[in-house]
């Protein structure tokens, strides 16, 4: 039992990848990353499929607002930012959450953590790849270059919208008179080949984009770090330009009411707008390209933070000045509010903005997955070939490529809500344990020396009064709250209200931080807004892991074999 918890020491993980040990070839990644190259990969990473898609269905939920909701989300996703810059500062090696998971939690939950980050990365870039298929369809299409629509969305979709335009069909109601995206459904379904009974749809632009950019990320640091900075130059342009042409425009009578579904109505937007918050802590992976990790990644994620999280606020502002509120449940929020405004043509530069923001998301993703194979296959929970450099390109070659297949194929035929939902889950399963890992790394006798530190307020009373004054303002205010935890729905609560019990005394008996346990319990409140359904898919997926890690990754350890 306790050989599941053995843990890597910090001087032993530096010495490591110094020597390169662990690596096939022993050949070192090229360091050529500072501050600006950080912060342009944060920002690439962060701003794309969230903002230019998922941010009018937020709106529309929320009103004018939601701004709230993605305040609060960055300060959650800030303290998590502040605990992922100590562990990059105190452990400044490939291998992000996975490798602080190793040095204060042990080696199952290591595990565990880079078995999860795969729903961020990996799933999620599938999720990033099938929505830069949907604008650059609409955009081929509007210039008259039509791509068969059974080659550009998943089976299921096309089945689905087939049903709903037959049964509008048969109620009388006409094709041509249905929302455009159901008609494309229906055509794709109508359309397609079919193979023995079985009808071929496939979207085939998802595959390509992933194929080009995991031929880009092959290449080299170089290469990539080029390519994202020219992108998020193009992306931030036109950014700052639909905020300030967007503001001549502004109705303030659109903002009012500014609340108009209430509370609840802005919780409804949790999962889109912390899904356009994912992507800052994928910098962390770079940590061996980096000319100085220990200063340059802090400073590069919290500079990309607090940047994305203003340009969001002023932006969510714009939609809702210039159009209601009402109007923005769309796919394409921000090329539809200048369509509103007779404005064609600054619509098609959104539009190819959109193509261009999340083109360089999946830029850093496909990044950052091969890195945390590499740091896994080092540690001899997978193969030595994940841990294989390219001698010419010093790249992750094996894990990149993988990533690559992973990544394009599932993109052919996967759905993209179920995409998103669990890579939310995932992505918050991190951000949890990474702020428990300094709770824990603050309480270790000999603390590891770090240029960057969390700032320490003593949580001792402040969390368990936080407590108690929750618990006090629901039971008077809201008592239906703790009713609604015996349904299914509830049962993910019922694990955040146990969690945060257990925390809070612990707060009082060992002096936890507050900044750490404030980013835990904001994140794992953000996991309980998930559905039940998604919580036991993410459950499902962890323990498919476990029996690999029982399989194979226990008996082929290093610390295992080195115990021996």
């Amino acid at each position: 039992m306790k050989s599941l918890f053995r843990k890597k020491s910090i001087s032993k993980i530096l010495a490591d990848a110094a020597s390169g040990y662990g690596d096939v070839d022993h050949v070192p990644l090229h360091k050529v990353l500072g501050v600006r190259d950080l912060t342009f990969f944060g920002i690439a990473a962060i701003i794309g499929a969230g903002i230019f898609s998922s941010i009018g269905k937020a709106c529309f939920d929320g009103g004018p607002g939601v701004i709230f909701l993605y305040l609060f989300t960055a300060v959650a996703c800030g303290f998590a930012a502040l605990c992922y810059a100590e562990f990059a500062s105190t452990v400044p090696v490939s291998g992000s959450a996975y490798t602080y998971a190793y040095v204060a939690f042990g080696e199952i939950f290591a595990w565990i953590i880079g078995w999860d980050l795969l729903m961020e990365y990996a799933i999620g870039n599938i999720a990033v790849a099938i929505s830069w298929s949907d604008y650059f369809t609409h955009l081929t299409s509007s210039v008259g270059l039509h791509i068969a629509d059974w080659l550009t969305m998943d089976y299921s979709t096309a089945h689905k919208g087939f049903i709903e335009a037959s049964e509008s069909i048969n109620k009388g109601i006409g094709l041509d008179t249905l929302d455009a995206a159901v008609k494309e459904r229906h055509n794709a379904w109508k359309q397609a080949p079919s193979l023995g009974g079985l009808r071929i749809i496939f979207d085939l632009p998802a595959f390509a984009i992933v194929a080009l950019i995991t031929a880009v990320v092959f290449v080299g640091m170089k290469e990539s770090r080029a390519m994202s900075n020219i992108l998020v130059i193009i992306k931030l342009l036109v950014v700052f330009l639909i905020i300030v042409l967007g503001a001549y425009y502004v109705n303030p009578e659109n903002w009012s009411p500014f609340t108009p579904n209430g509370f609840s109505g802005i919780l409804k937007g949790v999962s889109a707008v912390f899904f356009a918050y994912i992507g800052f802590d994928a910098i962390s992976t770079t940590a061996e390209e980096c000319k100085n990790p220990q200063r340059d990644l802090p400073r590069g994620m919290i500079y990309a933070l607090v940047i994305c999280t203003v340009l969001y606020v002023l932006l969510a502002l714009v939609l809702t000045g210039m159009v209601s509120y009402t109007k923005l449940n769309v796919g394409d929020p921000l090329a539809m509010i200048f369509e509103e405004r007779g404005m064609p043509i600054i619509a098609a530069i959104v539009a190819v903005s959109a193509i261009v923001a999340t083109a360089s998301v999946l830029l850093v993703f496909q990044m950052g997955q091969p890195r945390i194979w590499m740091a896994m296959s080092r540690d001899g929970l997978l193969p030595k070939i994940f841990s294989r450099v390219h001698p010419r390109f010093k790249t992750p070659s094996f894990s990149t490529i993988l990533t690559g297949i992973v990544v394009a194929v599932p993109a052919l035929f996967l759905n993209l809500d179920v995409v998103i939902s669990l890579t939310s889950i995932g992505t918050l399963f991190a951000f949890v344990l990474v702020c428990g890992g300094i709770i824990v790394i603050h309480q270790m006798p000999d603390k590891p020396e770090s240029k960057f530190k969390v700032p320490f307020i003593s949580g001792k009373y402040i969390i368990p009064a936080m407590f108690l004054m929750a618990v006090i303002v629901i039971g008077l205010y809201a008592p239906q709250h703790f009713l609604g935890l015996l349904s299914k729905e509830g049962f993910p609560m019922i694990i955040f209200w146990v969690v945060i019990s257990i925390v809070s005394v612990y707060s009082f008996m060992r002096n936890f931080s507050l900044i750490p346990v404030l980013g835990l319990v904001s994140c794992f409140y953000l996991m309980a807004q998930e559905s039940h359904t998604n919580w036991l898919r993410f459950l499902l997926w962890l323990l498919i892991g476990l029996a690999i890690y029982f399989l194979y990754s226990r008996n082929n350890s290093r610390l295992a074999k080195e115990v021996e």
